[in-house]
């Protein structure tokens, strides 16, 4: 299996593509072709057995006992027997619960992965430099990329957050990592600021050239790099599977995914199941405020001239939807020259917009609505009041938008809403759903857990007087000096 380059450029090997995360031409690497992948009709094989049938598809050049290996290590953390379990809410609606890992987000699922096929895939290329990865988080991929790269041989994490945009449960959990080759700082400026500094650096040949006279050379655990989409991928298989099972479903039957979306990430790895087999219907995309995919999806017009918001749902307050690129370079027929077009109308004039055939193709798979601050907080209630069942406020955008789409389709297609963070990590926002709360979080967890019920997690329990070892902060063009601080201090 051959990568390609959503801007053009030579293909590349699977580790070429995880090793270097962005192309030499800002492109991001899609793969040539989409292996099928055979659906377990029968008899379900277990999140590790399902894991190993799709990325081994697209690894064709690592060792099968080897990747084995690597999801059997990289699970093992996971608190659930199921890794993704799915709970029913009623016969048309169940729940996919991400956060099953040891940072509590759905990012675990890849970034517990990826510092495996990191390994393996310098091993592969030959690599001897070491290995810097720069993360630009809206809240939890740094603390997921924090953990799963925390003391890894042969590598440095760097990860950039917006001050003061994400919930006081991330930071922590950001500035109190422990381990020697972990770094943090806090960015004055959004997500997007944040996340355009990032690909700013990865673009500087001289930045590159001065990594390289150190030994070093960048990569990226954000959703840009294909290692950390490839392991999404796999539950939208295992959920399906389980359906199977539990005879929810019968086999060859589609269902839909309602996906809380910023970035793109864990949407797409929905399409990407869709064009290896797996039976989807709708791909139903649900934002906050920051709703500017809604639009996209409406009428084919990206804009990101607007306001940004601060919400709730804090992980998808994105206004770039970097992943967005491999889906256009599919509605463009992998023409990547139309790709860079829209890339270049989007950098210059902050909008692209897609000709009428692709916008037609586009609604073929996908739907999308978005929500606000209110609607967040009555979701959250009305679920838990019908079903007792707590969501965090990204899980309640997804419940919103998708009641909304099935009142204005009447589509009543079996629907898996994705859970993609524990309703403890956002505990003063939920809480805000049935009463005020108070300026303390911590006990703001303790009162949520005495009105709900719901277990509160060792990963916050813990947080509580832990020491804050990465209190940082730098403006926006100082991001470059922070990356080459560590490494060339005298």
């Amino acid at each position: 299996m051959r990568y390609l380059s959503t801007r053009g450029g030579e293909p590349v090997s699977a580790a070429e593509a995880i090793v270097r995360g962005i192309s030499p031409s800002g492109g991001l690497y899609v793969p040539e072709s989409y292996p099928k992948i055979e659906l377990n009709n029968n008899v379900r094989g277990g999140y590790l057995a399902t894991a190993h049938r799709v990325m081994q598809a697209y690894l064709t050049e690592t060792n099968a006992k080897d990747l084995d290996q690597m999801i059997s290590h990289a699970y093992r953390s996971f608190d659930h027997v199921d890794v993704t379990p799915l709970i029913k809410l009623s016969d048309s609606e169940h729940v996919l619960e991400l956060w099953h890992g040891p940072t509590m987000a759905f990012k675990d699922i890849a970034l517990q992965m990826l510092p495996h096929l990191m390994r393996d895939s310098l091993q592969q290329t030959g690599e001897t430099k070491q290995v810097y990865i720069l993360v630009a988080t809206s809240g939890d991929t740094g603390k997921a990329a924090l953990e799963g790269f925390k003391d890894v041989e042969g590598t440095r994490v760097l990860v950039f957050y917006p001050y003061g945009g994400v919930s006081e449960a991330q930071r922590l959990q950001m500035v109190t990592q422990e381990g020697a080759n972990v770094d943090v700082c806090a960015v004055r400026g959004n997500f997007d600021d944040a996340q355009t500094g990032v690909k700013q650096i990865f673009a500087s040949k001289e930045t590159a050239e001065t990594l390289a006279k150190e030994g070093w050379r960048l990569s990226s655990a954000n959703s840009i790099n294909f290692g950390r989409l490839l392991p999404q991928i796999v539950y939208y298989f295992t959920s399906y599977e389980t359906l199977l099972a539990r005879e929810e479903i019968k086999p060859g039957e589609a269902i839909n995914f309602c996906v809380p979306t910023g970035n793109f990430g864990d949407i797409l790895a929905g399409e990407y199941a869709r064009r290896m087999g797996l039976p989807i219907h709708k791909l139903i995309c649900a934002s906050n405020r920051n709703n500017v995919l809604t639009d996209f999806f409406d009428n084919g017009v990206y804009n990101d001239n607007r306001p940004f918001y601060q919400s709730m749902s804090c992980s998808i307050d994105i206004l770039i939807s970097s992943n967005l690129e491999r889906l256009l370079f599919e509605l463009a027929d992998r023409d990547d020259a139309t790709v860079r077009s829209w890339m270049g109308d989007l950098k210059e004039k902050g909008m692209y917009a897609l000709p009428q055939d692709a916008l037609k193709k586009l609604k073929q798979t996908f739907a999308a609505g978005w929500c606000n601050e209110e609607d967040t907080l009555q979701t959250i209630r009305r679920v838990f009041d019908r079903t007792g069942y707590l969501m965090d406020p990204h899980t309640a955008v997804a419940q919103c938008v998708y009641e909304r789409y099935v009142r204005d389709t009447q589509d009543t297609t079996k629907t898996v809403l994705l859970s993609t963070a524990n309703p403890y990590k956002f505990a003063s926002d939920v809480l805000g759903a049935f009463e005020t709360p108070g300026q303390d979080d911590f006990e703001n967890v303790k009162r949520l857990n005495m009105l709900s019920g719901a277990l509160v997690p060792k990963g916050i329990s813990t947080l509580l007087g832990k020491p804050e070892r990465h209190n940082d902060v730098c403006d926006l063009e100082e991001m470059t000096k922070r990356v080459l601080q560590p490494i060339l201090k005298p």
